[in-house]
């Protein structure tokens, strides 16, 4: 099977729950939405990425940060997909496995332990959009991780696609700590309400050794609003979970415009904030 990766790189979760642990991070190639409005105008929809000629570009690490609409506009956007390599199950376990600064998954054997049981380092898989057609071929490639002593992953998903019988299944294994970091789209976001806020969906992401939690991109007191009733409507639908909200910007300019603001907006509504780790130490960088 052949996997279309956009990104391998290691370096620390900048955002959620996992914030500041050192993670392989995997982004695939691909997502069914573009989050166009990030960083605009209300119902306006950025145009930035369009500017950037993928012929004037041979590396991800090349290219262009944008100011507005998605930051990782290039995991997704077509005219960048044969910066994308393709690998099998085993050429990616092997690529992944070298990049960790001791060779090994394992970081039980150097002092890592959490309630007695050994950790190893973390696996980030993210996009684009993760759980697309990509579901396939995630277990032969975790099977492979496993026997080199990985057991954390997390994926980083919008919460519009369902889990396959299959993934749900092999994930449910109780060797396993997986965790689901569902960042659905508020409407500043460009995508429709109806598409982006699925209960149900996301409450299939729940099975035994699973963790789920909301991410939310915020900017000000209206995006909160919708948060509020998304919450809602994800409780409504039975999942009850925590909840982050993170400041929109993709570079530190947006990003230290809203920071101090949505932490306090997060303290009156009783979020938890989420910062950008990745902006303050990176600049948020291709490949951080």
């Amino acid at each position: 099977m052949k996997f279309k990766v956009s990104e391998l790189f290691y370096s620390i979760q900048g955002e959620g729950k996992y914030v500041g642990v050192p993670s392989v991070f995997l982004r695939m190639f691909g997502c069914n939405f573009t989050c166009g409005g990030f960083g605009m105008p209300r119902g306006e929809v950025s145009q930035e990425r369009k500017l950037v000629d993928p012929v004037n570009f041979k590396k991800y690490n090349e290219l262009p940060l944008v100011k507005t609409g998605c930051d990782s506009y290039a995991s997704w956007d077509p005219r960048f997909k044969n910066m994308s390599p393709t690998y099998t199950e085993q050429q990616l376990c092997d690529a992944m496995t070298s990049i960790l600064p001791r060779g090994e998954w394992d970081i039980g054997r150097y002092g890592s332990f959490i309630n007695g049981r050994p950790l190893s380092t973390h696996l980030v898989i993210t996009g684009g959009e993760p759980l697309l057609g990509w579901q396939r071929v995630y277990p032969d490639l975790l099977k492979l991780l496993w026997q080199r002593g990985l057991h954390e992953v997390t994926f980083e998903t919008n919460g519009s696609q369902e889990l396959t019988k299959e993934l749900r299944d092999y994930l449910a294994d109780p060797r396993w700590n997986t965790t689901f970091s569902v960042s659905p789209k508020l409407s500043a976001s460009g995508e429709r309400w109806s598409e982006a806020i699925n209960p149900a969906v996301v409450k299939g992401y729940e099975f035994p050794g699973s963790n789920i939690y909301l991410k939310f991109v915020v900017q000000d007191i209206n995006d909160f609003e919708e948060v509020d009733q998304a919450v809602a409507e994800y409780q409504k639908g039975g999942v009850y979970c925590p909840v982050y909200v993170m400041p929109v910007g993709g570079t530190g300019d947006l990003y230290y415009k809203n920071n101090t603001q949505v932490a306090k907006l997060a303290m009156e509504h009783g979020w938890r904030y989420s910062p950008r780790i990745q902006v303050d130490l990176f600049k948020n960088a291709w490949g951080t």
